[in-house]
């Protein structure tokens, strides 16, 4: 088939690759504009961008689409289809009514389960014990559109949002490129009215780790945020990213360190801080970088 691809991170490159490996006509690809991003604060190409470039593939990076102007360089493309993974930019009805199939989005929840902007840690901080990817018939409703293919995994005690990334990256390239070769074969199917949840977009401020919580909130919140970007606490005045932890029969004062080894109290019980990052610092075990700083029982932290 003939289409455009519009996403912009590491999620979306993954579909962008099996795309291209089905051996479809990639007419261009869309994603948003190189960020500061580093120590220099120099603009970085996007996954997306990155991955086009190295293909040869036209790319383009509007900061709107819904420009009239934009609109009609969209329909010059004469597309059987368009596929949208984490693209960033809301799409007008022109756009989305341009190739002759319409516009098919990869979304990493079973829908209308979180619909919106972070599907997947809002699932694991919920406590979700599965989730997936749906591919959607786009319309201008957020996340409301006719389903096309469904995919499921379970959510483990042990599963990090790192992984769970990786994992629905990998199916939803799947799914979306059976979804193309059996397009003539498929039947929309209308999402459900109840079940509706929205995943909001994630503030930086739930990366803090507040010890008032409870151990399964709290564990919940470091797999969440692991490996990257991290969720973090104070210790002895300084933030740390805490990327691992277990849980321990233990309880205490919420924040205070119940032994020398980074047991801390929570509202119901106690984690033990098992992989930690401190400023300017690599990823190693606790054990490890305790073999160097002091950080003896009864310290309150966060």
């Amino acid at each position: 088939m003939r289409i455009a691809f519009m996403g912009t991170p590491d999620f979306a490159a993954v579909a962008l690759r099996a795309l291209i490996d089905a051996g479809h006509e990639i007419a261009a690809v869309y994603c948003q504009p190189a960020r500061p991003a580093g120590r220099g604060q120099k603009p970085q190409p996007s996954a997306v961008e990155k991955l086009a470039t190295a293909e040869g593939l036209e790319v383009r990076t509007p900061k709107r689409v819904r420009d009239a102007e934009e609109i009609q360089r969209f329909a010059d493309l004469k597309l059987d289809a368009a596929v949208v993974a984490a693209y960033g930019l809301i799409l007008p009805q022109e756009i989305l009514d341009a190739p002759t199939y319409g516009c098919f989005n990869i979304h990493g929840s079973i829908l209308p389960r979180w619909r919106g902007a972070a599907p997947i840690h809002r699932a694991i901080l919920a406590g979700d014990t599965e989730t997936g990817v749906t591919i959607m018939q786009m319309d201008v409703g957020l996340d409301t559109g006719d389903m096309l293919k469904i995919g499921r995994v379970p959510i483990t005690p042990v599963t990090t949002g790192g992984a769970l990334h990786d994992q629905l990256a990998i199916l939803g390239a799947q799914l979306m490129a059976e979804t193309l070769a059996e397009i003539d074969a498929l039947t929309p199917v209308k999402q459900p009215e109840e079940g509706v949840t929205y995943a909001a977009k994630i503030d930086k401020a739930e990366m803090r780790l507040d010890w008032s919580l409870s151990t399964d909130q709290l564990d919940r919140t470091i797999r969440v945020f692991a490996p990257r970007p991290g969720a973090f606490t104070e210790i002895l005045g300084e933030r740390v990213k805490v990327l691992a932890a277990e849980i321990v029969k233990s309880t205490g004062e919420p924040g205070c360190l119940l032994d020398d080894a980074l047991t801390v109290a929570t509202a119901d019980g106690a984690l033990r801080l098992t992989q930690i990052q401190r400023a300017g610092g690599k990823p190693l075990a606790a054990k490890d970088v305790l073999r160097g700083w002091s950080v003896p029982a009864g310290t309150r932290i966060g």
